[in-house]
């Protein structure tokens, strides 16, 4: 995929008010195990797909940012916390968190980082026993189900 212009990739956060769109294929796709990626999920991991900072584009809202560090800012909406982006302050790139994608199956990760910050049980996730969604979802639990997040589409 890198390096393709022909390829549309577009996103945003989970109550849709804030959406972007990348100009080309990302040049880099990763997951990060680090500390401070793992907080800012709230998960045991970050994906990222990574452009050049012109190459990304705000169709609705603006992000609000945090500086987690003295070298990077994190971009999420302020409305729903949702994460969208990573980028060291002063380089030329940044990299939208492959969740926030419309469509995440787009992309495909090949490098992790941080590996010495990996969780101890990550990697026997694909042993566990697993559930369909409506093996767990009794039918009067789906029948009273509304869900409020937007669309993977823009809107």
């Amino acid at each position: 995929m890198a390096g393709r212009d022909d390829v549309h990739l577009a996103g945003g956060c989970q109550c849709g008010c804030v959406r972007y769109e990348l100009s080309g294929a990302p040049d880099h796709l990763s997951v990060c195990h680090c500390r401070m990626c793992q907080k800012a999920s709230g998960g045991p991991i970050m994906a990222f797909a990574r452009v050049r900072k012109g190459a990304l584009r705000w169709t609705r809202g603006q992000p609000a940012s945090f500086r987690s560090s003295s070298l990077v800012e994190r971009e999420f909406c302020a409305a729903c916390g949702t994460p969208l982006t990573y980028s060291l302050i002063e380089g030329p790139n940044v990299s939208v968190t492959t969740g926030s994608l419309d469509d995440p199956e787009a992309v495909r990760p090949v490098l992790q980082y941080s590996l010495e910050r990996t969780l101890s049980w990550f990697s026997t996730i694909a042993t566990l026993p697993g559930k369909r969604t409506e093996e767990f979802i009794t039918p009067d639990l789906a029948a009273r189900f509304v869900g409020y997040q937007h669309p993977d589409h823009d809107t």
